[in-house]
Order: C-alpha cells, then sequence, then structure tokens
C-alpha cells in the first residue's frame, strides 16, 4: 500500500510539473527542430545557388570563346543573369571580368564599361575591386575619357601601386602631358621592381626620351 502511495506522489509531481512546464518544453522542442530544418534547409538553397551561379559562369566562359553576334548576346545574358540573380556569388565577379576582357577584345567598349563599372561599385572582392578599377581605367583611356580614366587610379592599393601608375602614365601622354608620363612611369619602375612589367615601362621611357 505504501509503494502504491509513493506512486501515486510520484505521478502527481510529475503531473504538475508538466502543467507547469510542459509547454514551455513544447515550445523549445519546436523551436530547436526548426532551427535545424531552417539550417539545412539554408545550407541547401545556397548549395543550390552556387550549383546554378557556376553554370551561369561556365556558359559565359563558353560564349567568351566563340565569336559571332550569337556570342555576344550569350555573354551579356549570362553575366545579366549572374549580376541580378547571384550578386554575391563568387562566381559573379569573375564572370564579369570575363565578360568586360571578351566585348573589350571584340571593341564593344561601352559593353566593357559598364561590366566594370558594375563591378567596381557592386563587388566586395577586395582582390578583383582594384583589379577591375585598373582594366576600368583602361576602357576609358580608348574612349579618350581621361579625367574620368585618372579618377580610377586615385588611391592605388599597395599591390598595385605600380600598374597604377603606368595605366597613368598612357593617360597622361594621351593628353599631350608628357613630362608627366615619364614622373608617371619613373615612380611606376619604382614600385613594379623586377616585375616583368617594368621593362616594358622602361621601352615607354626610352620611347618617350627618343621622340
Amino acid at each position: 500500500m505504501a509503494y502504491d502511495l509513493e506512486e501515486q506522489e510520484k505521478l502527481d509531481a510529475l503531473r504538475a510539473w508538466w502543467d507547469r512546464y510542459g509547454t514551455l518544453c513544447a515550445v523549445l522542442v519546436f523551436v530547436v527542430v526548426a532551427a535545424i530544418v531552417g539550417w539545412r534547409g539554408w545550407q541547401w538553397y545556397q548549395g543550390h545557388q552556387a550549383s546554378q551561379a557556376m553554370g551561369y559562369f561556365e556558359a559565359l566562359e563558353g560564349a567568351a570563346g566563340q565569336q559571332g553576334d550569337d556570342a555576344v548576346a550569350r555573354i551579356k545574358a549570362a553575366s545579366h543573369t549572374l549580376r541580378s540573380d547571384f550578386s554575391k556569388s563568387g562566381y559573379t565577379s569573375r564572370g564579369v571580368l570575363v565578360a568586360a576582357q571578351a566585348l573589350e577584345s571584340r571593341n564593344d567598349l561601352d559593353g566593357a564599361r559598364e561590366q566594370l563599372e558594375w563591378l567596381v561599385k557592386n563587388s566586395s572582392d577586395a582582390a578583383l575591386v582594384p583589379l577591375a578599377r585598373l582594366r576600368l581605367a583602361g576602357v576609358l583611356l580608348e574612349q579618350k575619357q581621361y579625367d574620368q580614366a585618372l579618377a580610377q587610379l586615385n588611391d592605388a592599393p599597395a599591390a598595385f601601386a605600380g600598374l597604377y601608375a603606368d595605366r597613368r602614365g598612357d593617360i597622361l601622354l594621351a593628353q599631350g602631358k608628357a613630362a608627366e608620363a615619364r614622373g608617371a612611369w619613373e615612380s611606376a619602375l619604382k614600385e613594379l621592381g623586377a616585375d616583368p612589367v617594368a621593362q616594358i615601362v622602361q621601352l615607354k621611357i626610352d620611347a618617350l626620351a627618343g621622340a
């Protein structure tokens, strides 16, 4: 009889505990399960997005290796999709650079410029943005937009100081400022050191001296 009483007391205590904490426990279990499901769903979504972005990047690369108006249309379409639907993907910044190079090589300077301007404005990739600025300055130089080209070369990152100075010299020479161009190229030589590009810069200085 004592055993039955003891069991009853335990059951009563359990019921009392459940009445007090049961709803809270159920809520906590639901939250934990929802968090796990949500995390797995997010991982799947991220993987799916990355896979799709990679597909468009590969399509863009393939089109860049082809010729004709259809190839240009595919380059622009793939780049547009990457920028609009996958702007945060690592494939997008690289794809935009590929698109810009392909369009510039086809003398579509406006198209190349649009790609690079988007990358400079929207990408958070610290390695690619300085390269995009350098290439954008080159496109603007070809378009004779000298002031805008020089503006891209302000605040050069240390790793690009030599290349930026070299491009600045090109722009200054195009403006007819030979002395300033020489100064920029001499600065580039100091920054480039033993880099093979330094040989090209020296040839520019030598050509300027012989002009």
